[in-house]
């Protein structure tokens, strides 16, 4: 029997009221740790707090459902509170990075057209004198002792505010980190949000109410978000330093008894080269998540070397961005080390194929194909880009991710690569990122990332850039390859660096240094 009800789209109460609901189940556990900054909230203080900016953004900044909310800061509490003062009121927060030049920031707000520009005192402001839509776009600062927030907010009565929303509500709007062009901006759902925590309440075996989780991921990628929430539903203890500092990381581990927290591959190699790494105490960690891009096994065995259990999870903000994990009850550090190079199985409300590009068919057992994720915290589309928005989305609810899988005999899940970034080298496919694994073999690589670039007898031939060897060993890499590498896959040339270029989102940036590359080339002609 069909329901007459369409519930996704029945406005209740509960729906962004993140804050009064656990308020009203849990108000006297700890939620919130700022160290910093000194913010220590329990759920009612955290209620209060979201109610006064709700508050002021209803009845003095005038802002009404469905107005959106552009944010440019670090992680603060006032953003979360933000975040949560806009759920009562059904406003769209767009959090954007305040790693982007001011033109790529500007590009999104024009796109975003937000009513309220809310931006962290402590950072430069670029925007300030330009043009067009910020014009029209009254600024807010948040941070510090003397700003808007302090003046404005914190002195209000913290009366209840809500309004009733329907799941589909957009709450986010989150921008992708443009490694491949102009960054999307993703509309993610109040329904989105909410599977999110599902999933993630329903796969950590220890639960997540007596989490003390801390937050290294920025506010401006949903992965931020995606940590905060799940533990707030569950009425678990949310640590989250303000930027992102191994030392401070560490510190927060050892003063706040952290069981778990998430981190891109650069942060934790970040703690593991710090000098208090192998002097810190790190007793109170049950687990560490990898997520944004793969995470070399070297990297991991630092933990799992000291007992911590350390695996890779998988997902994306288009669908998800929890869709696979490797943390299990009763997972070993054996079981952790032999999967290092898998994203595990998928979460309990996660459907998934490995299709051929382009068919929509399923491959064979074993073979390479493209990743398709269906669940419901796939996202709502691409903002205003309903061409995107269909190429990405299928019809029956099916998300192509771009991401290039196979399955392996013990049932897990293994990323080759991204579709974007398979060479064709002589009539040969290869995915870059495996040409990077063989690559990071070598004894003295410690970080590769290939790109190709156009080459008259191949067609593309790889160039790889390189951390960790000296500059004079270019001969030596050569003749490694020689001996190592079939003919196509040997790069053509050898870039030696310090560091690879990131993206904002700490992924590798192939755009970069390829166009650095070939300005180089071009320069030395």
């Amino acid at each position: 029997m069909k329901s007459p009800i369409d519930y996704d789209h029945l406005p209740m109460n509960w729906v962004g009221d993140w804050a009064g609901q656990r308020r009203r189940l849990t108000p006297e556990r700890p939620a919130l740790v700022v160290p910093e900054t000194g913010w220590r909230l329990n759920y009612r203080e955290l209620d209060d707090c979201a109610r006064q900016f709700a508050q002021w953004l209803a009845n003095h900044a005038h802002l009404r459902a469905g107005d959106i909310v552009a944010l440019i800061a670090q992680n603060r509490a006032e953003a979360l509170l933000l975040y949560l003062a806009c759920g009562k009121l059904g406003l769209i927060l767009a959090p954007i990075s305040y790693r982007l030049a001011a033109t790529d920031q500007i590009a999104l707000l024009e796109r975003i057209n937000p009513q309220l520009l809310v931006i962290d005192s402590a950072l430069d402001n670029p925007l300030e004198g330009s043009q067009g839509v910020l014009n029209d776009c009254r600024h807010f600062g948040i941070g510090g002792d003397d700003c808007d927030y302090t003046r404005e907010v914190a002195v209000l009565a913290p009366e209840p505010i809500n309004n009733a929303l329907p799941m589909a509500q957009t709450s986010l709007l989150v921008h992708t980190g443009g490694s491949t062009g102009l960054p999307k901006i993703c509309a993610v759902s109040y329904r989105q949000m909410l599977w999110n925590a599902f999933e993630l309440m329903s796969a950590a075996p220890e639960g997540l109410g007596n989490r003390r989780e801390m937050v290294l991921f920025p506010l401006y990628h949903i992965g931020g978000w995606n940590t905060v929430m799940p533990i707030w539903q569950a009425g678990g203890c949310v640590v989250m330093p303000t930027r992102f500092d191994p030392n401070t990381a560490l510190a927060c581990i050892e003063v706040e008894s952290i069981n778990h927290f998430g981190a891109v591959e650069a942060m934790l190699q970040a703690i593991i080269a710090s000098e208090g790494f192998a002097s810190a105490r790190l007793d109170s960690l049950e687990g560490i998540t990898t997520a944004g891009a793969p995470c070399a096994p070297a990297t991991m065995a630092a933990f799992l070397d000291r007992g911590i259990p350390i695996s890779q999870a998988y997902g994306l903000t288009e669908a998800g961005p929890s869709n696979f994990h490797n943390l299990r009850a009763g997972q070993t550090l054996a079981g952790l080390r032999a999967s290092a190079n898998s994203i595990g199985q998928a979460l309990a409300y996660s459907d998934w194929a490995i299709v051929e590009r382009h068919q929509g068919s399923a491959v064979s057992a074993g073979a390479v194909g493209e990743l398709h994720l269906r669940s419901a915290h796939n996202f709502s589309g691409y903002w205003g880009d309903p061409a995107q928005t269909t190429e990405r989305l299928s019809a029956d609810g099916w998300v192509a991710t771009g991401d290039l899988a196979r399955e392996r005999p013990d049932g897990g899940i293994e990323l080759v690569g991204r579709v974007d970034n398979m060479l064709v080298i002589g009539g040969e496919n290869i995915a870059a990122e495996a040409l990077e694994r063989d690559l990071e073999a070598h004894s003295d690589i410690d970080q590769a990332l290939v790109f190709g670039v156009p080459d008259a007898r191949w067609g593309t031939r790889a160039v790889a850039c390189v951390v960790g060897p000296a500059p004079d060993t270019q001969a030596s890499l050569e003749q490694w390859a020689k001996h190592t590498l079939a003919a196509f896959q040997r790069p053509i040339a050898w870039e030696i660096m310090t560091a690879l270029p990131l993206t904002g989102a700490g992924k590798l940036d192939r755009r970069k240094a390829r166009a650095d590359y070939l300005e180089r080339r071009t320069g030395e002609q």
